[in-house]
């Protein structure tokens, strides 16, 4: 007969191995201790304590921070270590995926005479090719994460729990864990924020405002489009999204062990198997976009219960939630008729003579700087 097992409520949290310590810190203390014990052995003919003890207690107490501070729910010592990756990086990179090509002679000769002239710093610029997790989206709105897999992002409607009753939020949370249960494979519920712009309802208002059938009706229109219009410039609007994010893995899932995860000699053998095959078959992505749209069937069948309707996005829906992940910040909300990756945008410029348009193109990973010397040159300047 199988015993329950008590899972923990963080299932996130590390197991405690030894007074109340990780593994890892327990291996970065033993490690510190080990290598100042054998310090001290090899030099305490020659070194006083005194003074090994000056060199040896900021190093113990540098190791003893690292292994036990936290900040926002996060090691230090892991935090050290992410700013050392991030430092070695290269600063500059652009969307190159075949590459990084050298700039073109004129370009640099007239960046350099800039340069010489002490308007620009004199930094060298060295950009290297930026790499994605997201290689693609499908015209199906399935995002291509390569060798781990895909993904598939959905819309969930929210459901306010707590005017519901007792028994209508325990059938709530029934109808949840119903599809908690369900869950095979890795799941996200990412719940966002993000800049709401009402432009497109104040414009529709003034359009709207002459053809209403009485002249307060009219009025009230305006008033709110002004109203709406102060809003958006006093504060910063912001909306909740919630999305369900699904992904999954191109390969055959690992065997799992007797508490429901893989077991450890499958992690190994799906490493190797990882190291060996860089490549992922035509037919094994198919076969997983399939069990991807399976899975998201699944969940809107198991959540339409709870009232929550769950809506998939589009090829373009899904890479303007990308690229505003990638750029919360920007001035410019994305939209779902943004430019691809590999598409050449042009611009129609018109003289000031009236003359026929100037149609610029500006190849991907053409930094304005380059753009600003190429319309210099056509310009007649360079």
């Amino acid at each position: 007969m199988t015993q329950p097992v008590r899972i923990p409520s963080d299932v996130d949290r590390e197991d405690r191995i030894l007074a109340n310590l990780t593994a890892r810190q327990l291996a970065i203390l033993a490690v510190t201790g080990v290598v100042l014990y054998g310090t001290w052995t090899l030099s305490r003919h020659v070194v006083p304590l005194p003074v090994f003890l000056i060199l040896a207690v900021p190093v113990g107490v540098t190791a003893a921070v690292l292994a036990l501070g936290q900040r926002d729910g996060m090691s230090l010592d892991r935090l050290l270590l992410a700013a050392v990756r991030q430092r070695l990086q290269p600063r500059h990179q652009v969307a190159a995926p075949e590459g990084v090509r050298d700039a073109p002679e004129w370009l640099t000769s007239q960046a350099a005479a800039v340069d010489n002239e002490g308007l620009v710093d004199g930094s060298q610029v060295s950009p290297a090719p930026l790499r994605l997790p997201a290689e693609g989206v499908t015209d199906a709105g399935v995002i291509d994460l390569g060798a781990d897999g895909v993904a598939m992002v959905a819309v969930a409607s929210t459901v306010n729990f707590a005017l519901r009753t007792p028994g209508e939020q325990e059938a709530l949370v029934a109808s949840f864990g119903r599809y908690l249960h369900s869950i095979s494979a890795p799941v996200q519920v990412l719940i966002r924020a993000e800049r709401l712009d009402l432009s497109q309802q104040i414009s529709d208002l003034h359009e709207a405002a002459p053809g209403l059938p009485h002249p307060m009706l009219e009025a009230a229109a305006r008033e709110h489009a002004t109203y709406l219009d102060q809003l958006t410039r006093s504060t910063d609007l912001l909306r909740r999204q919630v999305l369900l994010v699904l992904r999954e893995p191109v390969r055959a899932a690992m065997p799992t062990d007797g508490l429901g995860g893989a077991s450890p000699l499958a992690v190994l053998r799906a490493r190797r198997d990882r190291a060996r095959a860089d490549q992922v078959t035509e037919t094994a992505r198919r076969a997983a976009e399939n069990r991807l749209a399976r899975r998201l069937g699944e969940a809107i069948e198991l959540l339409s219960p709870a009232g929550i309707t769950i809506t998939p996005l589009d090829a373009g829906q899904a890479t303007a939630v990308l690229a505003t992940a990638c750029n919360p910040d920007s001035l410019v909300p994305p939209a779902a008729g943004l430019a691809g990756a590999d598409d050449v945008i042009t611009t129609a410029v018109t003289d000031l003579e009236d003359e026929p348009p100037l149609v610029q193109s500006r190849p991907r990973g053409t930094t304005a700087a380059m753009t600003t010397a190429v319309d210099d040159w056509e310009g007649g300047e360079l």
